[in-house]
């Protein structure tokens, strides 16, 4: 089971850049499930850029990998370095389009980025 936040105003489309994502969405999935854990509010207004984004990684960090629509080259080494994987998206991609992408991904041949993820998140499971 891997769990997967997006940045996105309204639960249907990844629409938000990282740092500025007021909300996120996470979800539970595997080859054949999907389920919706909840729904993140990171809204709280920080002004320093480091805080701000260590915060919003603080919000996502049940996560193994986070889409958003747009993520500073900052952002992206911080939410890596915090064992998240970033992927970034054309905005308004839906979020159930990414799910089924990942979901072939598993079901087919995974490339090793996604196999290491899914072999992380089964040992967090045990």
């Amino acid at each position: 089971m891997i769990n997967i936040a997006f940045a996105s105003s309204d639960g249907v489309y990844i629409d938000q850049h990282f740092g500025w994502s007021k909300t996120f969405y996470l979800f539970v999935v595997d080859e054949q499930r999907v389920e919706l854990i909840g729904t993140i509010d990171s809204s709280e207004e920080i002004e320093d850029e480091h805080a701000k984004l260590s915060y919003k990684i603080g919000t996502i960090d049940d996560a193994d990998i986070m889409y958003c629509s747009q993520i500073g080259p900052k952002a992206s080494k911080m939410v890596q370095a915090s064992g998240i994987h970033p992927v970034r998206v054309t905005e308004g991609e839906k979020i159930n389009s990414a799910i089924n992408q990942i979901q072939t991904m598993l079901n087919d041949n995974p490339p090793m980025w996604l196999l290491r993820i899914f072999h992380k998140a089964k040992m967090r499971a045990q």
